[in-house]
């Protein structure tokens, strides 16, 4: 199962974190991290995430028994064009992206002579950190991994892949690029979306210096995810623009019931319709890890 060359397309949170964690358990001999930000390489080397650094995809694969691309999903199809003539035959591709519709698509697109060795995946942990110094030998422990096999992936190329991801400390799941989609829609891609509308509601009020001003731990909680990185989140939310206009046109008919409830003034349908989800949220809670 030890890999002799991994290479990361992104030498970032996700792929950093993969590295150290393999590294630990002394399952890779060399990880070449490749980007365009040399101080962020620089300082991948100085924290031992990666070994050697590269500004060229396309040289950087040459050899490699992985590669795991971990940049954001809109970045990914250049890349992949990019290294495919350089792959060995039996190299490994497998990615971080946040969404796999469009990640198998893309596969599909620019490496058709690869697809046996193609091992979409999607990590799911992150931090409010960037950039190689957020790399962090733990960040998979206890964490959820959930791959979306393609039809032709075969089965040693998934069998390695989960194998690396247990070995970071992961429990790793299988489902359909599809499934992996509407699921996280409704769970993360959305409420990112309703938490930046939300902000912007805020800062379109006369007095929006006041009101926030006077926010507390409430609007801090609710609010946080609206500090995302635009440019992924734009990415994701186009990618998976299907899934995700569907959940939001649900919550927008959630939000038109709660105004009609509002308007009539019916305080039990009200009272019970707060209740509906105070009680589904703190049951959940207890079962969060």
């Amino acid at each position: 199962m030890k890999l002799r060359k991994l290479v990361l397309l992104g030498t970032g949170l996700i792929g950093g974190s993969f590295a150290l964690a393999l590294k630990r358990a002394r399952l890779v001999e060399e990880v070449v991290g490749v980007g365009r930000n040399a101080a962020n390489l620089q300082r991948a080397i100085e924290l031992r995430v990666i070994d050697q650094a590269s500004h060229v995809a396309a040289e950087a694969v040459q050899g490699a028994d992985l590669v795991f691309l971990g940049t954001p999903v809109g970045q990914m199809g250049a890349l992949l064009q990019q290294i495919a003539p350089h792959l060995a035959p039996d190299c490994i591709v497998t990615d971080g992206g946040s969404t796999k519709q469009d990640v198998c698509a893309l596969y599909r697109q620019y490496l058709p002579q690869q697809l046996s060795r193609c091992v979409p995946g999607h990590p799911i942990a992150g931090s409010d950190l960037s950039g190689a110094s957020a790399a962090t030998y733990g960040l998979y422990e206890g964490r959820r991994v959930v791959i979306t096999p393609l039809a032709e992936t075969d089965a040693a190329a998934l069998a390695l892949v989960r194998q690396l991801w247990q070995a970071c400390g992961a429990q790793v799941y299988e489902m359909d690029a599809a499934s992996h989609d509407g699921v996280f829609a409704a769970v993360s891609h959305v409420p990112h979306l309703l938490s930046f509308a939300f902000m912007n509601t805020v800062l379109d009020k006369d007095n929006a210096a006041q009101c926030l001003d006077f926010a507390g731990t409430g609007f801090r909680d609710f609010t946080r995810i609206a500090g995302s990185h635009p440019d992924m989140w734009r990415d994701i939310t186009l990618a998976n623009q299907q899934a995700i206009l569907q959940d939001l046109r649900a919550n927008a008919a959630q939000l038109q019931q709660l105004i009609g409830l509002i308007e009539a003034q019916q305080a039990d349908a009200l009272t019970e319709y707060i209740n509906r989800a105070s009680q589904a949220r703190s049951a959940w809670g207890k079962t969060f890890r």
